[in-house]
Order: C-alpha cells, then structure tokens, then sequence
C-alpha cells in the first residue's frame, strides 16, 4: 500500500479569488492557470499496520502539528473513499520556491492526491484526481493538469462538477513565465485570510464577479489562437483588479512593496519600446513577468538590473502529475 507521485505547481492567469464554500473548497469564480516545469513536489504515502497516527515528513524533517493535522484532514478524505482503516507515512521534497511567491500548496496537494489514492487502492481519473486534490488546495485541482488549465468553478453544492480542465497542452505552446522576488519575508496577511476579508467586506468585489467570467472567456479564446498578446493584457488587467478588490476591504489589504511597482512600471516601459512583456501578481509583493521566448533572456537581463529585484527564476509551461513508482 505504498505510491510515490510528482506535481508540478501552477501560476493562476485568470485568478481565483474567494470561495463559497470553505470546507469543500468551490470557488466563487472559475480560473485560468500555466502548469510550470522546473518548481515541483514528489510524495510517496504509505499506509502501514503498524502506526497509531499519520506521520508527515517534509523536506526529511517531521513538521508541526499543524501540518500534520492538515495532512491527516486530506488522507481521512481518501481513506473514507477507499474504505482503508489505516495511518499513513507521508514523505515530500519540495522543490518550489515559496519565497518567491509560487504556491507549494498546489503541487502539494496534487502530488499528495495522486500518491494516496493510489496507495489506497483507487484508480481515479484526472477528473476525479482534480476534485480530490482541491478538497487539500483549491489551486492543487489545476496541476493535475499540464499546460493550460480551466479550473470550472461548477454550480452544484457538493462540488462534482468543480475541477481543472486541460485547455491546451504545453507542448503546444511553449511561452515563458519569470518570477521576480522582490521580497522574501512572511506576508503580514495569508492569502486565505485577504481572500475571506475581500469577499466579506469589500464593496468592489461585486464587480469582480461580474466581470471575471468574461475575462476568462478572453483568455480561453487568446489560448486556443495562441494570441499572447491577449492572453498578456487579460492576465495583466485580471491581476490589477484582483489587487483593487482588497483594497476596498476593511482593513485594506496591500500585498505590494515598493519592489513590486518598479518592476511593474519597467514592464510597461518594456511594452512601450516594442517588447511584448506583461506582469501578474498573487496575493503577495513579487511579480510574475510572461513573453515569448525569444525575448526571454533580454527580459531576464533588464530585470536583474533593477535595484529592487533579488533574483529572477524562468519557467517555461510543464506537465501534469505523475506516478513514480
């Protein structure tokens, strides 16, 4: 009863920004995101007689009892499928780099789905790989998935209908995505917590939801011509508007730094001179910087100048999940 798995992490185009439902983690909007090669995490689970408790070891150190307790949350979900009455050892290597703002918990959680399930004895399709993944990170049910991704948010209550959706392969289109640290701390507010005050108190955030389906329509239409230039000014304005809807909670909440307005404006200056480049910001300071690859290593290099920036990591669109062993 034993499976190892990889997964890759993924950065959102067209965001998911607040749920209605927080247990079973179904989003109040659907979502584009680039599956990315390079950052990944690999899970074995292994389900054995003879543990009192589920162990979850990260990076070859035992975690918290938070983490452990989170962990046990998802593999209670699997073992209420699979009918398996047994504890599980859990060991992850991580190989994303959360201080520059890429996500862990979606290839986490995705590498964690496909290892359990499996381990458990189920044979699950990408489908219903995706559902489960979600139920640990709503972002995990789109790195089932390679290349582009549609997260559908579904309509009904129990969430079968709310899972990731391949849009196009990454050896279709192969693009390239930086990621520019221009802060490496804690963020004072988690992206959990900014989501929840967002949806409960900003008066702007009506308008999100009235508008993001659009969006989405837009970005799935510039994907299918591969039309960067449209998928960079949609991604770009989702972004923006993501980051205005918090500033109209209360309290506002503002993830930027000093950091990540210079490195916005000098992707606008690089627009302005005839270089194709957009930005997208998460819930955090650092910025993700999309263009063609054959101005990659100039975008890079203009980057890598600024006073503000750290250090500039390049992905490129990778694969979804797979069995190791």
């Amino acid at each position: 009863m034993k499976a190892k798995a990889k997964a890759n992490t993924n950065i959102a185009l067209i965001k998911y920004w607040g749920k209605r439902d927080n247990e079973l983690i179904l989003p109040m909007n659907s979502s584009i995101s680039i599956t990315l090669d390079g950052f990944y995490t690999i899970t074995s689970v292994e389900f054995k007689e003879d543990l009192k408790n589920d162990i979850f070891i990260l990076n070859n150190k035992e975690t918290e009892d938070k983490e452990q307790k989170k962990i046990s949350k998802f593999l209670d979900i699997v073992r209420e499928l699979s009918k398996v009455k047994l504890y599980a050892e859990v060991n992850s290597e991580n190989k994303v780099p959360t201080a520059a703002g890429f996500a862990s918990s979606a290839s986490g959680f995705a590498a964690l789905a496909c290892a359990s399930s499996k381990a458990a004895g189920l044979s699950l399709s990408e489908r219903e790989l995706s559902m489960l993944a979600r139920r640990g990170s709503g972002s995990a049910c789109r790195s089932i998935f390679g290349g582009y991704v549609k997260w559908e948010k579904g309509e009904k209550l129990e969430g079968t209908d709310s899972h990731g959706v391949r849009l196009l392969s990454e050896k279709d289109w192969d693009i390239s995505i930086l990621s520019v640290m221009v802060a490496s701390g804690k963020k004072k507010v988690s992206s959990r917590e900014g989501m929840k005050r967002t949806v409960e108190t900003s008066p702007f955030y009506s308008g999100w939801l009235d508008t993001v389906e659009k969006d989405i329509k837009i970005a799935e239409e510039a994907i299918r011509l591969k039309d960067f230039y449209s998928l960079g000014n949609i991604a770009e304005e989702n972004a923006l508007k993501m980051h205005a809807t918090m500033l109209g909670a209360k309290p506002p909440v503002l993830y930027w730094e000093h950091g990540t307005l210079e490195v916005m404006g000098h992707i606008q200056n690089l627009r302005e001179s005839g270089i194709p480049a957009f930005f997208t910001i998460d819930a955090g300071a650092n910025v993700k910087v999309l263009c063609l690859k054959e101005n990659e290593n100039m975008v890079y290099e203009s980057l890598l100048k600024l006073s503000s920036v750290m250090k500039v990591l390049v992905c490129h669109p990778g694969s979804g999940v797979s069995y190791l062993e």
